[in-house]
């Protein structure tokens, strides 16, 4: 099949179609799995009385996990002289006076989404997370909007979004600067304290509590407004966020950190005391999140969703005996605490028990489950008036949650045609009502007949079925989004092969185009007019959009193709059999790429098939005999860069194998230079001028790391100097371009350019890895032209392009290094494994946007030489600009749909954020892989083919 090179301007609207196509559906998967729960109108439902005047709220961020704050010896291996117990006071807590438990958090594990679920008691969407911390004010109902005043201490990044949302004047918040969250020295926090490390963060919070009760007894208003009733203070200690960050959570920084939170909460509830003399304070401590044993967060690891719970104070029950069967399991054994009961609760109940504590409304978007409610597990609250007031408790909880859903219900209803109620709170009951009105009618019957215990076990089923239904009416539009979703992809892929397809050999009638015409107008019109009749989001309209275009276009150019090569082909079965062979060998394919994201091993496996069993058996026998440098060296390079994916992703910083990692981009750069280059003197001084600043970031990373790791902070001359050679050093091979005779020489010019990038944000072996990649694919360029040039033959550019089944083999190869250029050194399970250490190198105050900015040009470099590659790969199989990438786009989304499919928004938190991460990191790859073409044919257009070989 051949076709005439496509123009410029098709190929172009091809490839903007294509990034639109997929920068849009990335948005399906939260519009299909998580739609914000937020809905206005709902009735407030107050938890009863109160227990307690006031509630403290201790976050002690990122707590890593239990194991490291109650277990007995938990630094011995990594501290040998720590004490056997690391918080003695809050122990002592759970042994004599208090109830704890495990909080069990949901992805992502960031700081919003944790303290939108402790204090508004809700999850918020997934895609909250990229609603930044600082200021964005949180649009929803909060424990603080209900409290009669809230008293807030603590970091800049959480205080701000909940003072800016609540009743104007009701939430005052004291913050520190962001410059004081230093991840790299001692710190000097507003000037108020000196303290070593970041535990100063933690101490000024203290401090300024402090402050507020000694101005209280010159201040008349601020007297009145702390000994009022339901009152809420809220101290933010990010101490062990900072340290864990920077060293880790097995470091003794983080166990001395550890030792001063406990020491925090000790002299805060003696604070507490000697104001008000009263007793009547609840404290409850926990995390908004955990933390991974390197140090990060942000997926569903268990470390990151696991948290700390210990409540104790006024209106909270004491210490019980384990149940049978146990309350403990493996992760709780090591604590020895398994004399006492455990128990665990989801993060989102915690907003109802501080509103049962202080006796306010349950904030309104609440969907977290009072955990008094089941009458057969024990709970945290101690009432006043027993049993009765937990029935009364559970009832307003069941209540403030069906209103919620009853919001919800009599929206979609409203909007949706032929709207199918939720039946088991719809149904209607012998009196005529709802089931849901006579459901809680019977309840408050068994409330005034004073059995308490069955109100509470019918207002946890009640609680469960409302959850249902909640859950319902959110995935009430599941199935059309994921069917207009894969039509979508399907369609994409459909479309794109028609680039690669030869033109009919006659048009279509004019009647036939028309009916296709007619058809797709129709489908779209009738779509649009569901969707306005449902006040669907916009974003619908656009994705329907999309399908009824691909369709359209193959139905009118594709359908006509393959009918005729069916016609012509003189065994129509055989024609049959060898499109469906082929079809099924891609999808086997790329569904070993799907598996590979859980499963690292795969991707050497990949490298094992390139390196050993494609040359052996598939190569021609004179290609093998007259290439036998280039078939070693080939088969070495596969063996070394498969290596990396079998290592541990779990690393720690290795100054020696950093070292390591540079001296190999120093001898891989130079080498092949010396190899390939016409020997100008400008491109000498352009190679010196390259190695010269591959030396000198080796030098300047080693003199921060060292320094970094002697707790001394970051050298402003280190700093400044990193940050010039960094950005020169990038952009130097795109301004000395032209000097480069070779696309060779220029990809190894490249190599050489983000080198530097390779050493000051390397924690260890990345280096290393950067250099094995860029050698894979130098050789690629060369066994590839071997087996084309010297196999059938080459069809020149002039020509136009000629679709071979070989190419998909060539295509399914890049997409196996676009995946292999991000998941090389990094998990597969989670983008946070990419560490922060390294950024620490350029930026050691805390700047979340700048360091994602770090880490992600960290994640390009490796592409831009995958970009360069395959353009040079293109020109030297003397194929038309892009074709080799047209067949690429054809296959990109078969492993979206998987993922796309794979989604859930149930199960562990672990399984969610995996499914939710796959499918983005998918996504994004491919879309990005169509930048890697445009720019590879940018890098090498000035470049001549090198027609040297390696012998």
């Amino acid at each position: 099949m051949r076709m005439t090179s496509s123009s410029d301007q098709n190929v172009l609207k091809l490839l903007i179609l294509g990034l639109v196509f997929h920068v849009v559906f990335i948005a399906s998967v939260f519009d299909c799995y998580f739609t914000s729960p937020v809905v206005h109108g709902m009735l407030p439902r107050r938890a009863g009385l109160g227990e307690a005047k006031r509630v403290v709220l201790i976050v002690g961020k990122h707590n890593f996990h239990f194991h490291l704050l109650f277990a007995v010896n938990a630094f011995i291996d990594s501290v040998p002289s720590s004490p056997e117990i690391i918080a003695p006071y809050l122990r002592n807590i759970v042994q004599t006076r208090g109830a704890f438990g495990v909080s069990h958090t949901r992805v992502p594990t960031e700081s919003r989404p944790g303290h939108v679920a402790i204090i508004g008691g809700m999850y918020e969407d997934v895609s909250a997370v990229t609603k930044g911390w600082k200021t964005n004010p949180v649009h929803f109902d909060s424990v603080f909007n209900q409290s009669s005043h809230t008293f807030s201490f603590g970091s800049p990044d959480i205080l701000p979004m909940f003072a800016q949302g609540a009743t104007p004047g009701k939430v005052d918040a004291w913050s520190y600067d962001e410059e004081d969250e230093d991840f790299t020295k001692g710190m000097k926090v507003q000037n108020y304290v000196l303290h070593p490390h970041a535990t100063a963060l933690d101490t000024w919070v203290l401090d300024q509590l402090q402050t507020l009760f000694q101005n209280a007894s010159s201040n008349a208003v601020l007297d009145s407004q702390l000994r009022d009733d339901k009152v809420v203070f809220f101290l933010h200690l990010l101490g062990l966020d900072t340290t864990g960050h920077s060293y880790r959570p097995h470091s003794k920084e983080y166990m001395n950190n550890i030792q001063v939170v406990d020491s925090i909460v000790q002299q805060t509830e003696e604070l507490f005391s000697n104001f008000y003399h009263d007793e009547e304070t609840s404290f409850i401590f926990t995390a908004d999140h955990g933390m991974s044993k390197i140090g990060n967060h942000g997926d569903g690891d268990p470390d990151n969703t696991r948290t700390p719970l210990i409540t104790w104070g006024r209106g909270i029950r004491g210490p019980l005996p384990d149940s049978i069967p146990s309350s403990h399991d493996d992760y709780s054994r090591p604590w020895q605490l398994d004399d006492f009961l455990r128990r665990d609760v989801e993060q989102a109940d915690l907003a109802p028990l501080m509103a049962a504590l202080l006796g306010i409304n349950y904030p309104v978007n609440s969907v977290g489950v009072f955990p008094d409610v089941d009458p057969t597990r024990p709970g945290y609250l101690l009432a006043r008036e027993g049993e009765p007031a937990l029935a009364r408790l559970a009832l307003a909880n069941a209540e403030s949650i069906l209103e919620h859903y009853l919001v919800k219900h009599e929206s979609k209803a409203a909007q949706t045609i032929r709207y199918r109620a939720f039946e088991p709170l719809e149904k209607v009951s012998q009196d005529g009502k709802a089931s849901r009105v006579s459901w809680v009618s019977e309840i408050e019957r068994l409330i005034s007949d004073g059995r308490s215990f069955e109100a509470r076990q019918e207002t946890a089923e009640l609680i469960k079925i409302t959850l249902q239904g909640l859950r319902y009416l959110e995935t009430y539009d599941r199935v059309l989004i994921r069917a207009i979703v894969i039509a979508a992809y399907l369609g994409w892929a459909a479309y794109s092969s028609l680039s690669i397809l030869p033109p009919a050999a006659s048009s279509v009638s004019a009647n036939k185009r028309a009916l296709v015409r007619i058809a797709a107008a129709t489908t779209l019109a009738i779509f649009w007019a569901l969707f306005a009749a449902q006040r669907a989001p916009w974003t619908f309209y656009v994705y329907v959009t999309f399908p009824c275009y691909f369709w359209q276009q193959f139905a009118l150019r594709g359908v006509p193709v393959l009918v005729q090569q069916f016609k012509s082909s003189d065994r129509p079965g055989s024609f049959t059999g060898r499109v469906l062979f082929h079809l099924v060998i891609v999808v086997i394919v790329l569904q070993c790429m799907v598996a590979a994201y859980t499963h690292r091993s795969l991707w050497s496996i990949g490298f094992l098939f390139m390196g050993i069993l494609w040359p052996f058996a598939s190569w021609p026998s004179h290609v093998r005999s007259q290439n036998p440098k280039l078939l070693l060296l080939w088969t070495s390079s596969c063996l070394a860069t498969g290596i990396f994916p079998l290592l541990s992703v779990n690393k720690v910083e290795d100054l020696h194998m950093i070292m390591c990692g540079g001296a190999t981009i120093l001898a891989v750069g130079a080498g092949y230079l010396r190899l390939v280059s016409n020997g100008t003197a400008a491109a000498g001084k352009v190679s010196v001028v390259q190695v010269s600043f591959i030396a000198l970031m080796m030098a300047i990373t080693a003199s921060s790391v060292k320094s970094l790791q002697a707790k001394q902070g970051l050298p402003i001359i280190n700093q400044t100097l990193a940050w010039v050679v960094l950005v020169v050093s990038s952009i130097y091979p795109f301004i000395f371009q032209a000097q480069h005779h070779t696309p060779a020489s220029r990809i190894v010019s490249l190599f050489l350019g983000f080198g530097v990038c390779f050493v000051i944000l390397s924690i260890s072996v990345e280096g290393l890895f950067y250099a094995a990649f860029t050698c894979n694919l130098l050789l690629w360029i060369e066994v590839e032209a071997a087996v084309r040039l010297n196999g059938a033959g080459a069809v020149s550019s002039k020509q136009g392009y000629e679709f071979r089944t070989d190419d998909i083999r060539i295509a399914l190869f890049f997409l196996f290094f676009v995946q292999v250029a991000f998941f090389g050194t990094g998990n597969v399970a989670s983008i946070s494994s990419f560490y922060l250490e390294p950024v620490y190198r350029l930026v050691p105050i805390f700047n979340p946007f700048l360091m994602a900015a770090l880490l992600i040009f960290k994640i390009i470099a490796p592409y831009v030489i995958l970009s360069a590659a395959f353009a040079t790969l293109n020109t030297r199989l003397c194929l038309p600009p892009f074709s080799l990438f047209i067949v690429a786009l054809t296959l990109t989304d078969g492993m979206t749909m998987s993922f796309f499919l794979s989604v859930t928004d149930t199960g562990s938190w672990l399984e969610i954020g995996q499914s939710i991460s796959f499918f983005c990191i998918t996504s994004l790859l491919l879309v990005w892989s169509a930048g890697i073409c445009a720019a590879g044919e940018y890098l090498v257009l000035d470049s001549s083919v090198d027609s040297r070989k390696i012998k």
